[in-house]
């Protein structure tokens, strides 16, 4: 399977299964067009393919340029073979939990209107994870990771500086866990900012590899949904911390991540604007909601927003060319080697490798989860685990997915996320498809600025 397309002036083409990327000219490109798949190499250029061509290119080009996809196709680097198929068919992946995102928070002192999460509630009420609980879910992944070493620990919310003593605490006691029992903890917090302060920070920089800072962009764009109880906005607060806590953390292991509404299709000038201010690592993503909401992405919105991509992305190759660029989540992609082949099947591992734990230690698949009682797989306190549930989630990949088999951006996105997938569709296995159009966009704009790169 091959994608073709055109970015930032040049002919692009993906051969899916190989991973490889070709610059075309345009011979090339238009060949491509005449010819069919599955492909099979000849002798010399089929009189077919000759005549498509023959108004446009002399024969001599048209001979030379079928030689070189020939020679591409001998190499496995164009129309190559699908090799994944039966490796998902036969697939015994036998998970380990190596990941929990603990709900410190179930409350919030923000109420932005597009949370999902009901303003922190989750849908069950107001409430803070205790050290107990906390220290339980550590003593869980423990005894389910075996034999991995590395642990991912995310702290999320609500707004988990509201309960920050029990992240310490929590912190504490999985490093002494750790030592004990072989495990080296790696910690993330997703904060508002609001009661950040100086020694937070320095909490922060000492014990938290990563760190999301909430911010959607301008100051008009942010504070018509991210208001405060009072109705008040955020960004005067948040921004000279989120700007402390970046340069003191130089610039790296930290996202300051938005939200894009219908509000603001023109959503390019909110990332821009959080370039300006000095953020060097930017995540900026389209909200997903239920299409009645005023601020819902809907279909008649996609092609604004893939034209707001191209303009973003011009823009991105303009400022690295110019020695300015900072990285923005979604245009980041390794055309070297890319993700194992399980995690380009798979994705984000959420119900088997990665599960959230609520205040109360249930667990669920993943923090979008929490709250759908259909979906509770256990409780850290008697260490069970819906096996159902959890095999349900581990049989899921891009080949349980009909509406993944011929999407060139399938072992890019995985299938895209399960949550969203069951919210629109109630069924993890069919896939949230706006998010498909908007990822479809966002891998020909990173494909093409690596591509750039590359030949700069």
């Amino acid at each position: 399977m091959i994608h073709k397309f055109k970015q930032l002036g040049m002919n692009i083409v993906m051969d899916v299964y190989s991973g490889a990327v070709h610059i075309a000219d345009d011979v090339m490109y238009d060949m491509l067009d005449c010819i069919f798949e599955p492909f099979t190499p000849e002798s010399q250029c089929p009189e077919y393919v000759k005549q498509a061509m023959a108004d446009k290119y002399s024969d001599d080009e048209i001979d030379e340029c079928y030689a070189e996809i020939c020679s591409l196709y001998r190499a496995g680097q164009l129309f190559s073979e699908d090799t994944y198929e039966k490796f998902a068919k036969n697939w015994n992946k036998g998970s380990i939990v190596k990941a929990l995102c603990l709900h410190i928070a179930h409350d919030c002192n923000l109420r932005c209107k597009y949370c999902f999460a009901d303003t922190g509630e989750f849908h069950g009420g107001r409430s803070l994870m205790s050290a107990e609980t906390g220290k339980k879910a550590i003593d869980f992944v423990i005894a389910n990771s075996a034999s991995r070493r590395n642990i991912e620990i995310d702290y999320f919310g609500g707004e988990p500086t509201m309960n920050f003593e029990v992240v310490k605490e929590i912190t504490d006691y999985a490093r002494e866990q750790g030592e004990k029992h072989g495990k080296n903890f790696r910690f993330t917090i997703t904060t508002n900012g609001i009661l950040l302060n100086d020694d937070m920070m320095k909490y922060i920089n000492e014990n938290m590899s990563n760190v999301v800072l909430s911010i959607d962009g301008t100051k008009e764009t942010n504070d018509r949904v991210r208001r405060r109880v009072d109705g008040s906005g955020s960004y005067d607060v948040i921004v000279p911390k989120f700007q402390k806590l970046a340069e003191s953390r130089n610039q790296d292991n930290y996202y300051v991540r938005g939200t894009f509404t219908a509000y603001n299709l023109d959503f390019a000038k909110d990332v821009l604007h959080l370039a300006d201010l000095g953020f060097k690592q930017t995540s900026v993503e389209p909200v997903v909601a239920p299409y009645d909401e005023d601020y819902a992405l809907k279909p008649e919105h996609v092609e604004k927003i893939c034209a707001e991509y191209d303009k973003l992305c011009e823009e991105y190759v303009k400022r690295y060319d110019e020695g300015r660029g900072f990285n923005f989540f979604h245009f980041m992609v390794d055309l070297d080697q890319g993700p194992c082949a399980i995690k380009r099947l798979s994705g984000c591992g959420a119900g088997h490798e990665y599960l959230a734990v609520a205040p109360s230690g249930d667990i669920y698949p993943c923090h979008q989860f929490v709250g759908n009682e259909d979906y509770k797989m256990g409780n850290v306190y008697d260490g069970t685990l819906n096996e159902d549930i959890r095999s349900e989630f581990e049989r899921s990949n891009v080949y349980t997915k009909d509406k993944c088999k011929d999407c060139f951006a399938k072992f890019y996105c995985s299938g895209g996320c399960s949550a969203n997938a069951y919210n629109f569709n109630g069924d993890i296995n069919k896939p949230y498809e706006l998010g498909c159009e908007f990822q479809k966009k966002r891998l020909e704009c990173a494909i093409a600025i690596e591509a750039h790169k590359k030949m700069a």
